[in-house]
C-alpha cells in the first residue's frame, strides 16, 4: 500500500514518509494522491501561520473539495458568503462553487484538505509552493489551470473579507 500507486482499495503513507511543502507562511504535507477506479481521491494537510493567505477565489469542474479543521481556524469563501471554520468544523465544496481560505484573522490553523476525485494534484501543490516561494514564476499557474483544475475567479466578497482582516 502506498499513496501513489495504490495496488488495493487501501491507501497508507506513513508521518515520516510524507512529503512536505514549505513556503514563508504555510506547510502542506501531501498525504495520497491516487486516481484510482472508481475515482481516487487527492489528500493533504495544511499548517497556517497568523496571516497566511491560503488559495484565491477559485473553483473546480471535477472535483469536490473538502476541509476538515483540525485545530485554529480558517476563514472561507463559498459562492459569495465568508464564514469561519473553527476545530471540528467540516465543509464540501461541490464542483464550479467559487471558493477560497486563509487563516482567519489573528488565527493559526492546521486543515485536512481532500479532494473526489483524484487526478494527481500533488504536481501543482509542488508548483504552488515553488511560487509562494519566489522560485517560479506565477504564471506558470494559470497556465496549468486546465490541467490541475483549478480556476481562478475575482470575488469582491472575498476580497473585502482580506482587506477587513489586514486593517
Amino acid at each position: 500500500m502506498n499513496s501513489t500507486n495504490a495496488t488495493s482499495d487501501a491507501v497508507l503513507t506513513r508521518a515520516a514518509e510524507a512529503e512536505t511543502c514549505a513556503d514563508p507562511s504555510s506547510v502542506m504535507t501531501l498525504l495520497a494522491d491516487t486516481d484510482a477506479p472508481g475515482g481516487g481521491f487527492t489528500s493533504y494537510r495544511s499548517t497556517f501561520a497568523k496571516g497566511a493567505v491560503g488559495a484565491p477565489a477559485h473553483f473546480h469542474t471535477k472535483a469536490t473539495e473538502l476541509f476538515f479543521v483540525i485545530s485554529g481556524s480558517l476563514q472561507v469563501l463559498v459562492g459569495e458568503e465568508v464564514t469561519i471554520l473553527n476545530a471540528g468544523d467540516f465543509l464540501s465544496v461541490p464542483p464550479h462553487t467559487p471558493h477560497a481560505f486563509a487563516a482567519a484573522p489573528g488565527c493559526e490553523a492546521d486543515v485536512l484538505f481532500t479532494f473526489t476525485p483524484g487526478m494527481g494534484r500533488f504536481d501543482y501543490l509542488r508548483l504552488l509552493g515553488s511560487v509562494m516561494r519566489g522560485e517560479t514564476d506565477p504564471k506558470k499557474i494559470a497556465e496549468s489551470s486546465e490541467r490541475y483544475d483549478n480556476h481562478y475567479v475575482d470575488s469582491p466578497a472575498w476580497r473585502a473579507a482580506l482587506a477587513v482582516a489586514a486593517s
